[in-house]
């Protein structure tokens, strides 16, 4: 009774937070999309944006570009997949850590260290005498080099499902088939492929909605070519026309959401598919495959590989943010910590950065792994917990812009705008997040022994004493990784914060995006080292975590 009486009082509070914070702003952008509201949008404005062939060129560079990032990615992960999941290889769990890594990089650092590695003024391509003549055209100033790094960075999108779904495969299968004469190349054909399809299916339709919402890339590596993409191409009417710009901002935001909502839906069909697969899977992992004369080459690819999209990347950023100025080498004489002493401790517009982005992502941990604990608790109707996925699931600058349009005007009563402040960001954080934080504790949730609870219950505790006696100690290490991944995934962010900062509430993304548009690649490169440092340290905290948590948790534990 007391229990049904703490979830009566519980529920609504819950399903009010999801309406305001998640639902709410979804529908107000489907509703300004479809009949535009905002003072001075004409009544024509979907026939104007429709007829604009700016926004259809902008549309048709989205999909190809996105396209061939994913198939890249598809075949850059699948690749991996099979080499690490299946094959007898040495330090298999370092590799896998390895190859998820660029996934966790942000994508306007990812950038600016691939701008750094290959172009004329790259300093590592000139300390080694091989850097291009200064004035020669970047090669990733395209479509082409944004679909590259698209593709690498969305790789391990793929590699994730289906190196889960190789742990999860029927032993039996494949030991039946090796009984029955089959080779390595037949279990491969006959056997593993036509099992492994739904969750293939479903990473690429990740991989893909990944791509058309990214904006780091598309934006460091398109603007200089004038290639605009969707999402930049949304940014860019904001930044021209501000808040007059929001209505022509939801028509394409909702466009980008069309093409992600596709994708989804091929998602979650794979996912149904995948749910079958594995519920009649034995339990007991198949030995990995013994590769022969061929254990050593698929090693050396796979190290090659990582050293290209890892290693020399991060060199060039190292070296980049080490030197005096863009073509100089970096030696012994030229090595200087200019660039980081003045984004530290000169600069205050990074020292604020930091501060923002520090307090954004302590702040969304903290308040959204409060509410998931108080989430499984509860049975939510299935409406609330679809617009809790929904903003996670679409592209950032959908949630970007339908914040804006629900916090455009002073909050009723308080008369506060939040518009162009912190609390703005973290709004969008929090709606953006949620799935994130909610996704470790529910799992845990769903494996707690209801026995535990009832005698608790039997032996009179109440639904608070049984919540902080026995659920919170269960459940906390999968909330203290949820919160991880949330600080991990916001200290860093850059989509909601270019479309949602003022003056006084820059963030580290915004920082590096904006000191390199000035020409300031040095002082971008020092804080993005500083960015990636403290990335690393929210990985090893969360590494401690690692063994009291169920596989699959942390992505990077695969």
């Amino acid at each position: 009774m007391r229990r049904a009486s703490f979830e009566r009082l519980l529920l609504p509070l819950l399903c009010l937070w999801v309406a305001g914070v998640s639902a709410l702003p979804m529908l107000r952008l489907a509703l300004e999309g479809v009949a535009p509201s905002l003072p001075g949008a004409p009544q024509d404005l979907a026939a104007q944006v429709l007829a604009d062939a700016r926004v259809w060129r902008a549309l048709a560079r989205t999909i190809s570009v996105s396209l061939a990032a994913t198939v890249l990615s598809a075949a850059i992960g699948t690749a991996a997949a099979f080499a690490i999941g299946l094959c007898a290889l040495p330090a298999r769990r370092v590799l896998a850590f390895l190859f998820v890594l660029p996934m966790l990089i942000p994508p306007q650092i990812a950038a600016l260290a691939w701008i750094g590695a290959l172009g004329p003024s790259s300093a590592f391509l000139a300390a080694l005498g091989l850097a291009p003549p200064l004035g020669t055209a970047h090669p990733l100033y395209s479509g082409t080099g944004i679909a590259l790094v698209l593709g690498v960075q969305n790789a391990p999108l793929v590699f994730l499902p289906l190196m889960a779904a190789l742990r999860r495969f029927p032993a039996g299968l494949v030991e039946a088939a090796r009984l029955a004469g089959a080779g390595r190349a037949e279990v491969l054909r006959g056997v593993v492929l036509p099992m492994l399809t739904p969750p293939f299916a479903g990473a690429v339709a990740l991989a893909f909605v990944a791509a058309i919402g990214n904006f780091g890339i598309p934006a460091l590596l398109g603007i200089p070519a004038n290639y605009t993409v969707l999402t930049v191409l949304i940014w860019q009417r904001l930044v021209g026309l501000g808040p007059a710009g929001l209505s022509e901002a939801a028509l394409m935001s909702l466009l980008l959401g069309a093409l992600a909502a596709l994708a989804l839906g091929i998602e979650a069909l794979a996912s149904r598919r995948g749910r079958r697969f594995i519920a009649g899977g034995a339990t007991r992992q198949a030995p990995p495959m013994a590769l022969g004369p061929w254990r050593h080459t698929v090693l050396a690819a796979l190290v090659a590989y990582l050293v290209v999209v890892l290693a020399l990347p991060l060199a060039s950023l190292v070296a980049t943010a080490l030197t005096p100025a863009i073509g100089v080498p970096l030696t012994a004489e030229t090595a200087t910590l200019r660039h980081l002493e003045a984004v530290l401790f000169v600069q205050q517009n990074t020292a604020l950065a930091f501060r923002n982005s520090l307090f954004l992502s302590v702040a969304a941990a903290a308040i959204l792994v409060c509410l998931a604990l108080l989430i499984v608790r509860v049975r939510l109707p299935p409406a609330f917990r679809l617009a809790i996925e929904l903003p996670y699931a679409l592209p950032g600058v959908c949630v970007a812009v339908a914040v804006i349009l629900v916090h455009l005007r002073p909050l009723p009563l308080l008369g506060v705008s939040l518009y162009g402040g912190l609390g703005l960001i973290l709004i969008a954080y929090l709606a953006r997040f949620q799935a994130l934080a909610l996704r470790p504790v529910a799992g845990a949730a769903a494996r707690l022994d209801p026995a535990l609870e009832e005698a608790a219950r039997m032996a009179g505790a109440g639904p608070l004493k049984r919540l902080a006696g026995i659920a919170l100690p269960l459940l906390a290490p999968s909330a203290a990784a949820g919160g991880i991944l949330v600080a991990l995934m916001a200290l860093n962010e850059i989509t909601l914060s270019i479309l949602l900062y003022a003056a006084g509430s820059q963030t580290l993304g915004v920082v590096v995006f904006g000191l390199h548009d000035a020409g300031a690649t040095g002082q971008a490169a020092a804080v993005s080292l500083v960015g990636l440092l403290l990335v690393l340290a929210l990985m090893v905290a969360a590494g401690q975590l690692a063994r009291r948590l169920p596989p699959g948790t942390l992505p990077w534990s695969a």
